[in-house]
């Protein structure tokens, strides 16, 4: 389950990209870039809720 290691890190590469597009169009289309940023958050969250849930099922297999 090496995989879950690297997924993680899918959900902050795209964090930076939706980011990186509200701020491009912050000024044109504010209701777009609301909802980027609200990806962006959920994509933050979902990075440190697959680190502790990998962190769990490492530990669980090393205990096993």
């Amino acid at each position: 389950m090496k995989y879950l290691k690297f997924t993680q890190y899918i959900y902050l590469v795209a964090a930076i990209i939706f980011a990186i597009r509200a701020a491009e169009i912050w000024d044109k289309e504010r209701e777009q870039a609301y909802l980027f940023l609200g990806i962006t958050a959920l994509s933050i969250f979902m990075f440190f809720f697959r680190r502790k849930f990998a962190k769990k099922f490492e530990d669980r297999n090393t205990n096993s």
